[in-house]
């Protein structure tokens, strides 16, 4: 059988499914032994409060996990991580303290990795784990699967500079947006690969969580970025449509037309997705944010043949998208109308992956043959 190791910010068993999760989830169903290895974690995240320690990480630390048959987590936690200590003097002082971080004693997971046959690392500062990975493995295939732009992340530069060195290491490096692969053209070892979903999830009968309206039902999931003007303003513009804002979302005005269900796991949201009738990207901006233009948000709401209203930095190709401009309300009021008025027959699905797809296609493809040489 053969094993592969995820690398990743996500947590195996958090509500937020991410599309590391469900990479995780489409190997063990091709046949792959999973290890899902969650970095970076350590006492600075508890310090930052970092959401993951209200599942039990700390409880679990450095200790594998049977999830089910041929399929584990791990959760790698360590004294420090790098991490933006937020003032230049602290960050500076810091470099040579987060540059060993790789070299972190591995308990319980070390040979496991030794005979991986496969490492996919998510944008996160464990990319600094890479080498420590190709002195146990240097026969494995290694993907760079960029789910995040660092940037965007105000990740400390030594993460940035990592990143820079190893990306040419990578036998492939797949980024899911049009953005990114802009923004890593020209290297040789790059393919687009969009955002896949569980598509038999979305094929089954769920009930209409929505109470009969004439007017739309309004629907927005997500955990970070939100825009709460633009809430704030379509509520008030268009008073008899409702609302439904799924997420860790704290300061949400009180609003007989906005609901809010807070986090949900994500089966639960499907059925919001299924029958709504307008979905909502309203996220605020900050530099790099273009990368949000294909995010995996944006495939499930386009599978469900959803018109999509979104602020104009994220404009792209996609026929069911409808905008505005941050701040104004007529423009709020005429992308919200236009979506309205969507021929939602007319929004194709046809080139949406299943996780299935993605993982497979990954597999028949040629990786790039990378020689590196080790210290």
């Amino acid at each position: 059988m053969k094993r592969v190791v995820l690398i990743t910010g996500h947590y195996w068993h958090s509500k937020r499914k991410a599309g590391f999760h469900w990479l995780g989830d489409a190997f063990w169903r091709q046949g792959w032994e999973v290890v899902f290895l969650t970095a970076p974690l350590s006492w600075l995240s508890v310090l930052r409060r970092d959401y993951r320690l209200a599942y039990p990480v700390l409880e679990e630390a450095n200790r594998l996990q049977p999830i089910k048959p041929n399929m584990w987590s791990y959760v790698w936690f360590t004294p420090w991580h790098p991490a933006n200590l937020r003032l230049g003097m602290l960050n500076h002082l810091s470099r040579s303290w987060f540059r060993s971080y790789g070299q972190l004693p591995l308990p319980e997971v070390e040979s496991l990795l030794k005979d991986a046959d496969l490492f996919i690392f998510e944008s996160t500062p464990a990319l600094l784990l890479f080498d420590r990975c190709k002195q146990i493995n240097p026969r494995a295939q290694y993907i760079y699967r960029v789910s995040d732009d660092l940037r965007l992340l105000n990740n400390h530069s030594i993460v940035l500079e990592k990143e820079a060195e190893v990306l040419p290491k990578f036998n492939l490096v797949s980024v899911p947006s049009q953005h990114m692969y802009r923004m890593f053209a020209g290297l040789p070892n790059i393919k687009l690969h969009l955002h896949g979903i569980r598509k038999d999830l979305f094929a089954q009968d769920y009930y209409n969580p929505y109470p009969p309206s004439e007017h739309p039902h309004v629907v927005f999931v997500g955990n970070t970025r939100f825009d709460y003007d633009f809430i704030d303003r379509a509520s008030q513009l268009l008073p008899d449509w409702q609302f439904h804002i799924i997420g860790p979302m704290s300061n949400l005005i009180s609003r007989k037309n906005i609901i809010a269900y807070q986090e949900l796991p994500f089966e639960a949201t499907i059925p919001y997705l299924k029958y709504a009738d307008i979905a909502l990207q309203n996220l605020a901006y900050s530099p790099g944010s273009e990368c949000f233009t294909d995010s995996l948000k944006i495939i499930q709401y386009t599978y469900c043949q959803l018109p999509i209203v979104a602020p104009d930095y994220l404009k792209s190709s996609r026929e069911n998208m409808f905008y505005y401009q941050p701040g104004n309300p007529d423009s709020i009021r005429q992308a919200l109308i236009a979506a309205q008025g969507c021929d939602r027959s007319q929004i194709s699905t046809e080139n949406i992956y299943d996780w299935d797809e993605l993982v497979s296609e990954w597999l028949g493809s040629s990786f790039a043959p990378v020689k590196v040489t080790t210290k």
